[in-house]
This record gives C-alpha cells, sequence and structure tokens, in this order.
C-alpha cells in the first residue's frame, strides 16, 4: 500500500468507492475492505496527514468534515443502534492521510 492510499487510489479515481455522503471538500464510502460490518470512511479532499498536523487554515475545513461524520454516524446509529467514530494517529495509522472510521457491529477480523 502507499503511504496515502485515500489520494493516490480514491481520490484519483483509480479505486472505485461506494459513496455514503459527499460534499465539495469532504467524502465518505463504504470502506473497501472493512473491519466490521458496516465501515464508513470520511476523509478530506485536501491531503492532510493527520489530525495532529491540522494548521488553523485548515478549521474550515475540519467543521465540514465533522459535520459529514455527525450526518453519517447518526443515520449509522439510526439504522443500527449504536456506531463507534475513529481515527488514528502515528504507526497505528496505515494511509497518512487524515481519515475517520465511522463503524457499527462486531470487529470481523
Amino acid at each position: 500500500m502507499t503511504e496515502d492510499f485515500y489520494c493516490d487510489e480514491v481520490l484519483s479515481g483509480k479505486t472505485q468507492v461506494n459513496k455514503v455522503l459527499e460534499t465539495e471538500n469532504v467524502l465518505a464510502y463504504y470502506h473497501t475492505k472493512p473491519f466490521w460490518p458496516i465501515h464508513i470512511v470520511a476523509i478530506p479532499k485536501k491531503h492532510i496527514s493527520s489530525l495532529i498536523t491540522l494548521e488553523d487554515s485548515d478549521n474550515e475545513l475540519l467543521i465540514e468534515l465533522i459535520g459529514v461524520i455527525r450526518k453519517v454516524a447518526a443515520m449509522v446509529t439510526e439504522e443500527n443502534g449504536a456506531c463507534r467514530v475513529i481515527t488514528n494517529l502515528g504507526n497505528y495509522q496505515d494511509s497518512k492521510h487524515l481519515h475517520w472510521h465511522i463503524v457499527s457491529g462486531e470487529e470481523l477480523r
């Protein structure tokens, strides 16, 4: 896998995804290799390497991203009774692009 699956594969169009919600600056889609029965990923369309590298100039984008996460999480919770919203940092972050997982159910692997 490349350092940035989201820019290199998803946003470039090389890997097709099943979109859940899209705005001008944010994309939420079903994970291509899910770890949970419901596994949605939300990403900014602008490359930001992680939560801890956000800059003050990214504040509006972060608000838009959180708004998408909130809408998707509400949808998943309504349909499944509960969800988790997860982000990873450092060595836990396989792809070096800010992304959030909205998941529900018992972990598959």
